[in-house]
């Protein structure tokens, strides 16, 4: 839908323009003037204009043919005008106005008789309810800053006009800069994923590197892990925020799995599966834009050199915690350099060349750790407390950022003892972290995001047509023991043996086959230990049979299940569907623990070996599968393979709402399926 007219127009028209550059017509009109647009500019209104470089039309009507029509009128006369401006073939449209699909059902309504209109045209839209797009061309904004253009500064895409302001507000202060701008309001015709696309399609040696998100919805998010996936392959990186997430909804939900699948960790899941680093808030993304403007760091291990050594602990601390290292340096490498700087200095890592320290001596140092093989980047906190200019300092330091093979992150903190020296430090093309834990938060952020893994997922093998025969057979709703049993049996999961019994006589008729000890658990309750439920370790025939008269009196109960007991971890796997998204697969420590320790991680299905096996390490109990201080461990091959066979499940039966397998008990040898749900929603 993104089109030549939307990108490069030769002609622009603003209707409802204004001499008052307090009112979106009359700002709008002054940016595209200011920034430099060469062609064609009219403004329409029945009033005079009378500004410079502005052709006045007095109606609709009078208005020659026009590239891009800017639209800052109510709502409500919106289509007629749109509709005057296809006729005269009029490809590209921004629409300012509120008062559509945010507002309620009439704005609605509105809305897509607009966009079935322009759509019909073969033009394009944009929002409405947007603040418009800048670009190398044209500046179709009526809000500031208006950012200069760099070839190579950040993309942003934005839902949110005020934000995407905010975003600019904040990014400049920090030498962030920017070359296209696409506020998208509420992107009734061109979303996100549109122009992510439209990137994706139009991608070159030169163009923009980094993408900025700030997403409010998702429509299509396999187009948008699509095309994510394969900017970030072509060499760029992307960086989101996404906004509108709760938690409420899983109160309600029946499930571990359904509690546990908040919209905010399908967001996150997504996010990883495409390789787009999840930023939580402005600050964040900013910070970790700048990270992606710099040089690319390719280790982990980071050089810090400080005057300020209170400033160096935190950042080791923000760092390390992280899973960045801040190796120690051999007094044998660093004897020599220590030698040329004040007494009292230190060169251990990190680096502390005390207040006194010069721009000489940091010129020294940063030359030290980039001869260093066991430093992988370089980070440099320097401020000033008002005593003397320091640039000198920030001379020394922009000269070894450009000279320099490895990256250099400065964190320039005196943002009013040192305000020129680094507005001058600023305009050489670098960035500034002015607080030390922003940078300590955002290089491991960046550093630590997974790589791309959407289409390069692997389906099991499985017994296909008897999976489908038992969904399609199934009623909505959860599916019986037996039902379960079967699916997963198809899916080549191992199940416990087990027994149902509804009657005392039923009981009777297996206890021949019963071998001791053995774990009995009511049927009918959700949530199984909340009404005691489970007894395990049964070893008697007197014990097994006096559990079955209690557990039969429990409200709800239709019956028992009796398994043998199994020696081993308890683990958990659950899928959930999310609606466009897919099933979110959710693992971590079975049990009660699933919900109490809420040590979960997460993946989109399908999934493969790699994406799996970083499921299972990413746990905080991650140490208890390998077998912590000599304990028995898992295999975790076995675990891997059997939620890669749920992830495969719910792609051949879509059908599946929740999947909730709880526990799964395993060992070195085997993993076994003991406790399963699953819901059906056709």
């Amino acid at each position: 839908m993104i089109n030549k007219a939307l990108i490069s127009p030769k002609s622009i028209a603003v209707i409802g323009a204004s001499s008052q550059s307090s009112k979106p017509g009359g700002k709008v009109l002054i940016n595209l003037i200011k920034g430099g647009f060469t062609g064609k500019v009219y403004g329409v209104n029945p009033n005079p204009l009378n500004i410079d470089g502005v052709e006045h039309i007095s109606h609709i009507d009078k208005l020659p043919q026009v590239d891009l029509a800017i639209l800052a009128i109510p709502a409500n006369y919106c289509l007629e005008v749109i509709t005057k401006l296809l006729e005269k073939n009029t490809k590209a449209f921004i629409v300012y106005s509120s008062g559509f699909g945010e507002a309620g059902e009439e704005g609605k309504i509105l809305e897509k008789k607009i966009v079935d209109l322009v759509t019909k045209y073969n033009a394009c839209l944009v929002g409405p309810n947007c603040i418009g797009v800048m670009n190398e061309n044209y500046k179709g904004v009526f809000t500031t800053p208006i950012p200069s253009y760099n070839s190579q500064g950040c993309e942003l895409i934005s839902s949110s006009g005020a934000t995407a302001v905010f975003i600019m507000e904040a990014a400049l202060s920090t030498g962030l800069s920017f070359s296209n701008v696409y506020s998208i309001g509420n992107a009734s015709q061109i979303s996100a994923e549109d122009i992510l696309e439209y990137m994706d399609l139009h991608f070159n040696e030169n163009s923009p590197k980094v993408k900025l998100l700030y997403l409010e919805s998702i429509n299509n998010p396999v187009k948008l892990m699509k095309h994510a996936t394969s900017l970030i392959r072509k060499g760029c990186k992307i960086a989101a925020i996404k906004s509108g997430y709760s938690a409420e909804g899983g109160r309600a939900a029946s499930s571990h799995t359904g509690a546990l699948a908040t919209s905010d960790v399908v967001i996150r899941a997504l996010f990883n599966k495409a390789g787009i680093i999840y930023c939580s808030g402005r600050d964040e993304l900013i910070s970790v834009a700048c990270v992606l403007q710099s040089k690319e760091v390719h280790g982990k291990r980071i050089a810090i050199i400080t005057h300020a050594g209170g400033s160096a602990v935190m950042l080791t601390d923000a760092l390390c915690s992280r899973g960045m290292e801040v190796p120690f340096i051999n007094e044998k490498k660093s004897k020599e350099l220590l030698s040329k700087l004040n007494p009292g200095s230190s060169v251990a890592n990190p680096i502390d060349f005390l207040a006194t320290g010069t721009a000489e001596q940091l010129g020294l140092i940063i030359d030290f750790c980039e001869s260093l093989e066991e430093i992988d980047a370089i980070i440099v906190v320097f401020g000033s407390p008002g005593l003397f200019n320091v640039k000198d300092v920030y001379q020394v330091l922009n000269n070894k950022m450009q000279h320099c093979k490895k990256t250099i992150f400065p964190v320039l903190p005196s943002l009013i003892n040192a305000k020129n020296e680094i507005k001058g430090f600023l305009t050489n093309g670098h960035v500034n972290f002015s607080d030390e834990l922003v940078l300590g938060r955002a290089l491991p952020h960046v550093y630590n995001c997974p790589k791309p893994t959407f289409g390069m997922t692997h389906l099991m093998d499985m017994e296909t047509a008897t999976i489908r025969g038992i969904i399609n057979q199934a009623s909505n709703g959860y599916l019986s023991a037996e039902q379960c049993r079967e699916l997963l049996l198809a899916s080549g999961i191992n199940m416990v043996q087990e027994y149902n019994c509804d009657s005392i006589e039923s009981l009777t008729s297996i206890l021949p086959n019963i071998k001791f000890p053995v774990v009995m658990k009511v049927m009918g309750p959700i949530h199984k230990t909340e009404v005691n439920g489970v007894t395990l370790n049964i070893n008697t025939t007197e014990i097994l049979i006096c559990e079955f008269d209690r557990m039969m009196k429990i409200e709800g109960a239709v019956g028992v299940i009796i398994q043998p007991m199994i020696e081993g971890i308890e683990l958990y796997c659950g899928a959930a569907k999310q609606g466009n998204f897919g099933h979110l697969i959710l693992a971590g420590l079975g049990g009660i623990f699933v919900e109490v320790l809420h040590d979960i991680s997460y993946g989109i299905a399908p999934l493969n070996t790699s994406e799996t096996l970083k499921m299972i390490r990413s746990l905080k109990g991650y140490k208890i599968i390998e077998g912590y201080r000599n304990g028995n461990g898992v295999n975790e091959e076995f675990y891997a393979d059997a939620i890669m066979r749920i992830a495969s499940l719910v792609n051949i039966a879509p059908e599946i709402a929740e999947l909730d397998i709880n526990p799964f008990k395993a060992n070195m040898e085997q993993i076994v399926a003991v406790d399963a749900r699953i819901r059906i929603e056709k």
